[in-house]
């Protein structure tokens, strides 16, 4: 019976720790304890119980864990500025991708603009917005 004290306990440090770190790490090992408890409980010897601890923590990792990450793998979530790509933008200052220069207008915001194929899109003309990148609007002329 002190033996399975010794496995509750352990089951109860385990949670905790997945509690604190949300990495799905610790969950398979309270797992194990729990197996470790039931032989215990059955009145094996502690090594055998060890050896129930492992294995049952082994299967867990290699069987569930990468089940259960599908389901908790963060998502990518579109920012609203994934609403401009096909939008016109208005070239307020000229495009140079070499020099690393120009900005344009869309929505009444201010971005800064590439070309997405190097080419040079003057102050005034409008293009089509083809991407975004961080902070740029990757950009194509807009064929008249």
């Amino acid at each position: 019976m002190e033996q399975a004290v010794i496995w509750i306990l352990g089951i109860i440090a385990f949670i905790i720790l997945e509690a604190v770190t949300y990495q799905l790490v610790s969950i398979w090992f309270a797992i194990g304890a729990l197996g470790g408890m039931i032989a215990a409980f059955s009145g094996v010897n502690f090594y055998v119980q060890m050896a129930v601890f492992i294995a049952v923590s082994f299967i867990c990792i290699l069987c569930l864990r990468p089940i259960s990450m599908k389901f908790f793998k963060p998502r990518n979530v579109e920012t609203n500025a994934q609403s401009l790509v096909g939008k016109e933008v208005l070239i307020t200052s000229d495009v140079d991708n070499i020099r690393g220069l120009g900005e344009g207008k869309v929505d009444g915001k201010v971005w800064t603009v590439r070309s997405i194929d190097n080419s040079h899109v003057l102050k005034g003309e409008t293009a089509v917005i083809e991407k975004i990148e961080g902070v740029k609007l990757i950009v194509k002329r807009k064929d008249d």
